[in-house]
Order: structure tokens, then C-alpha cells, then sequence
């Protein structure tokens, strides 16, 4: 218990916080439905029974009034059906506010320094979490929490008219839906729960082994491993269709035991209801009203029994996410530098999470304002690590480092399924369309995007699906032109491209660059052509800084892969 208490708070703390008066209303108005549905059916019971008695005799057929009891009917029923409408519209408004909230929150965790990064490398999970984790959070208030408070109120509202009839026989009415009623839906929950985390475990995997089957069909094929992927999904999914099927058995069993709790209470009720109108205690008609509530009674607990068999998955998303769901820690900011220099960093030193050895030792470097830097060496020896530094990316293990404000440009162009003009704006949200096309026509891809029919309205696929490597690149550094950051950090910035294209985002790199510190990590030579100095780091440490004009930077740049 202590445990479910612990995963659980997190989210029930996010539940509290976003709409709590909408999750208490939407509760209040589910409770109003049910009872308007138990007043209702014993209404309706009460008033046919006493018709019938009242039509025996033509005295009392005359002197019964029928007005009274079928405007109540009618009244229940609008306001059943009003209180229903309200309890569907707040709740699930209620709800979707709580997921959206929990989504901004998962992505302010994953956009931590390295959180991305490390969740990026198994992309199934990455989808799992922000999918069908978050949905299932979804069953706590819709299933468990707004069902079991409209089945509480439910029993006591039938414990209270029972016992104005007689006051043990309400007791015991009050007594035995809450005990078979909850009891049933928490051993659903506990006989669910195994089959619930094989259900997950086996959809987890399936979404993981197919995600691998389309992304890595060509490496697939040429391995000849094809028709093993797909037998593993075949696998996995076999497993999936085992844990479904001891689920519904589950529910089934569940189902059967509401039926026999539904039926003892019927049968139980019946019998004294029966004694009392046989001893003149109450009349046929408050007979045929005891049975009808207690049959509506039952109907909230066993609505239970869905939200009981969901909550385990519940409870492993809450498991998953809750430690997410506190804001990471806001890093510290990197202190500006002194006056003339864009970055300094003294005896700076780098580690990875779990890594043994130092990734950076001993950095000790200046870049003047203006300046452009060129980190060449060997793949591996800490250029790209060196980078994170400066951009905020990583924290370094110790040391010192000051910088002014920078923008991080990555080997990989990270374009997303949307229109050219939201993948600009992620650099500035701000922007209009006249500062994004003056961007656009500074990185070479203005006549391009003036001849495309949507213009900036133009949809891109996955990945930047729809465009080149060198658009893609080009687009690339034209959000890094609209971010307007006085230090551009840029890790090979033409790896990749054609001769053509690479010599023309080269050409285009320099005036931007202009007024602007550089720090750029390369192993071509003519990205290298744009620095002022060449650093060159060997196993973590700066081995030599090549000044422009002299042997040493000579050699070093005649030492690069040529373009």
C-alpha cells in the first residue's frame, strides 16, 4: 500500500492541480445522475404498483392523483438526462486538461540536458510514453475515481431509503453493497494486475520490434534477418493475444460475480420488503419501490468493474512517469564572460553518466569576440563533447566556463512533420513572415521556397520528408540565422552534402558570421578554411592551437580530409 500510495502521488498531486473545481464538479454531477436514475426507476415502480391498487375500486381510481408522481417522473428524467450531458462534457474536459498537462510536463523532463538524448535511443519507448502511457492515466479519474464516488453516494442514498422503511434492513442494504460491490472490483484489480503488465510488457514490445522492422528494412534484408524480425513480432504478438484473453476471463468472472451480488441483493430485499408489507408495516407500492433501488444501487459498482480492471495499467504508468512529472531542475547558468571574449573556460573537465574514463580534462581556452575557432582531431576525441559544454548541453565535471548566449547547430537536421514555416519558427516564435523569408533568402533557399505553391505553408514529412540533404541543411541554417545568438557553435555543418552544395552553404556561412564567435568542429578541410585558430584535441586534451598564418596551421589544415 505504501508503495501504491508513493507511485501514485505524483499524478493525483497533477489531478489536484489542473481544474480541481472541474474534477469535483464532474464528480458531483456523475453522483446527481445516479441518483436521479435510482429516484427515477422507484418512482416509476412506486407509481405503476399504486395505479394498479388505485384502479381495484372505482372510489379509489377517482381520488389517486397521477399528476403528482408523473411530473416527478418526468422531472427525474430531464434531470438524468441533463446531469448525465454535464457529467460527460466536465469530466472528459476535466480529464483532457490533466493529460495536457502531464504531456507539458513530460516534455519539460525529457528536454533536460542528456534526457532526450538518452531517450532517443530506443524511439518505441520514447512513443510508448507519450501515447498509450499517458491514456491509460485517462482510467484513474474517468473509471475508478468519478464511478466509485457516484457508487458510495449510490449506497448510501439507497441505505437511507431502506432504512426509513425499516432501519437494520437499510444498515444491511448500505453494508452489503459496499462490501460486494467494492470488494468484487478491488479482486478484479489484484487478479488483473499480472495480465495487465504482461499486456503492457508484450505492446511495449510489439510497437518496439515493428518500429525496428520499417526504419531498418534495407539493413534488415541485407542481413537476411527479415524473416526473423518477423517472427518476432508474430511472437510478441501471440504473447499480446494470451494476456488479452486471461483478461477477459478475468472480466468475465468479475461480470458473473456482479450478476450473483446483484441477484442475492434482489432476492434478499425481496424477502423482507415482502415481510414488511406482509405485517403492514409499509404498502405494495413502497415494496415495489424498495426492490427497484436496491436493482438501480447495484449499477454504479458494477460500472466500477472496468476502471478495476484498467487500474493496474494505471498504475504502471504511473509508476513509469511519475518521476518525470517534477520539473527537472533548472541548470545554472553559465556566467557571461569578461569583456571581449565570447567563451573562456578554465581546467574544464567532462564525463558521461557511468563512463569510466573522462570524455574532457583539462580544457583550458579563449574565444575573442569575433573570433572563429576550428576543433579538429580524430572521431572520438571530445570535439562534439566539447561542444555540448559550450551550448549548455552538458555540465562539466569541473572547471570553469563563461560564455555569452549560444545556438548549437548538430550534424543531424532535426525537421519535423509540419509546415516550413513552424519548423522556422522553433528558432523564433516571434517571427514574421518578412524575417523568415529574409532568413530563408540568406541560406540559399528563398527562390526555392518562392516557387513552391504553399510558399511557407508548405507541409514537410517525417524527418523533412519532401526536401534534399542540402535543403534540409540549408533550412537547418536558416533557423540558426533567425535564433540571432552572438556564439554559433557548429558541429561538421556540411558533412554529408555534395561538393556543389557544400562550397555554396560554406559561401553563405561567412557573412553570416559576420559580428558573430564561431566555435566549429570539423574534419574537412574547407570548414576548417574559415577559422581563425585550429585547436586540435587528442584523447580529451587540447594538444595544439594553430593560429592562422602560421606553419603549424598550414600543416594542419593540409592534414584534413580534403573537400
Amino acid at each position: 500500500m505504501r508503495r501504491l500510495v508513493r507511485d501514485m502521488a505524483p499524478v493525483l498531486a497533477l489531478f489536484a492541480c489542473e481544474g480541481r473545481r472541474r474534477l469535483w464538479t464532474g464528480a458531483a454531477l456523475a453522483a446527481a445522475t445516479v441518483l436521479a436514475g435510482i429516484a427515477l426507476l422507484g418512482l416509476s415502480g412506486w407509481f405503476i404498483t399504486a395505479t394498479a391498487i388505485a384502479g381495484l375500486t372505482t372510489a379509489t381510481a377517482l381520488a389517486f392523483d397521477v399528476f403528482m408522481p408523473s411530473s416527478g417522473i418526468r422531472l427525474l428524467a430531464l434531470g438524468r438526462t441533463a446531469a448525465r450531458y454535464g457529467e460527460r462534457l466536465v469530466t472528459h474536459d476535466a480529464t483532457l486538461a490533466v493529460l495536457a498537462g502531464l504531456r507539458e510536463r513530460l516534455f519539460r523532463g525529457w528536454a533536460a540536458p542528456g534526457a532526450a538524448g538518452a531517450l532517443m535511443l530506443r524511439p518505441a519507448r520514447l512513443l510508448f510514453r507519450l501515447t498509450v502511457d499517458i491514456d491509460a492515466l485517462d482510467v484513474l479519474y474517468l473509471r475508478v475515481l468519478v464511478p466509485l464516488a457516484a457508487a458510495l453516494v449510490t449506497a448510501l442514498a439507497a441505505g437511507v431509503t431502506l432504512g426509513l422503511m425499516q432501519p437494520l434492513f437499510g444498515l444491511a442494504v448500505l453494508g452489503f453493497l459496499i462490501a460486494a460491490g467494492i470488494g468484487l472490483a478491488l479482486a478484479a484489480a489484484r487478479a488483473a494486475g499480472p495480465g495487465m503488465r504482461r499486456r503492457a510488457q508484450a505492446t511495449e514490445t510489439l510497437r518496439a520490434r515493428v518500429i525496428d522492422l520499417m526504419q531498418g528494412q534495407t539493413e534488415l534484408v541485407m542481413a537476411g534477418r527479415l524473416g526473423a524480425q518477423r517472427r518476432a513480432i508474430a511472437a510478441a504478438d501471440a504473447r499480446l493475444a494470451a494476456a488479452e484473453d486471461r483478461l477477459n476471463r478475468i472480466d468475465l468472472l468479475a461480470g458473473f460475480g456482479y450478476g450473483a451480488a446483484s441477484a442475492v441483493l434482489l432476492a434478499g430485499v425481496l424477502v423482507v420488503a415482502g415481510g414488511l408489507a406482509e405485517s403492514g408495516r409499509i404498502g405494495a407500492p413502497v415494496a415495489a419501490l424498495a426492490l427497484l433501488v436496491a436493482l438501480a444501487a447495484v449499477e454504479p459498482f458494477a460500472q466500477l468493474r472496468r476502471g478495476a480492471m484498467e487500474l493496474p495499467r494505471s498504475l504502471i504508468s504511473a509508476r513509469r512517469l511519475g518521476p518525470r512529472l517534477d520539473p527537472p531542475p533548472a541548470p545554472p547558468a553559465a556566467p557571461l564572460p569578461e569583456p571581449g571574449f565570447a567563451a573562456q573556460l578554465q581546467g574544464v573537465g567532462l564525463r558521461h553518466p557511468g563512463a569510466a574514463r573522462a570524455v574532457l580534462a583539462g580544457i583550458t581556452l579563449e574565444l575573442r569576440v569575433g573570433e572563429r575557432l576550428a576543433l579538429i582531431g580524430a572521431s572520438g576525441a571530445g570535439k562534439s563533447s566539447l561542444l555540448a559544454l559550450l551550448a549548455g548541453e552538458a555540465a562539466p565535471e569541473g572547471g570553469r566556463i563563461a560564455r555569452s548566449p549560444a545556438c548549437l547547430m548538430t550534424q543531424r537536421s532535426e525537421l519535423f512533420r509540419d509546415s516550413l514555416r513552424d519548423n522556422l519558427r522553433l528558432a523564433a516564435p516571434g517571427a514574421d513572415d518578412a524575417r523568415l523569408l529574409a532568413a530563408l533568402e540568406a541560406a540559399g533557399l528563398g527562390p526555392e521556397v518562392a516557387a513552391l505553391p504553399a510558399g511557407l505553408d508548405t507541409r514537410l514529412g517525417e524527418d523533412g520528408l519532401g526536401l534534399s540533404g542540402g535543403q534540409a541543411r540549408r533550412l537547418a541554417l536558416a533557423r540558426l540565422v533567425l535564433h540571432d545568438a552572438p556564439l554559433w557553435l557548429l558541429d561538421e555543418p556540411t558533412e554529408g552534402l555534395d561538393a556543389a552544395t557544400a562550397r555554396d552553404v560554406i559561401a553563405r556561412l561567412q557573412p553570416c558570421l559576420a559580428g558573430r564567435s564561431a566555435v566549429i568542429a570539423t574534419h574537412i578541410r574547407r570548414e576548417a578554411a574559415l577559422a581563425d585558430r585550429l585547436v586540435h584535441i587528442d584523447q580529451g586534451r587540447i594538444a595544439a592551437i594553430h593560429a592562422r598564418g602560421s606553419a603549424g596551421f598550414a600543416s594542419a589544415l593540409a592534414g584534413l580530409r580534403p573537400d
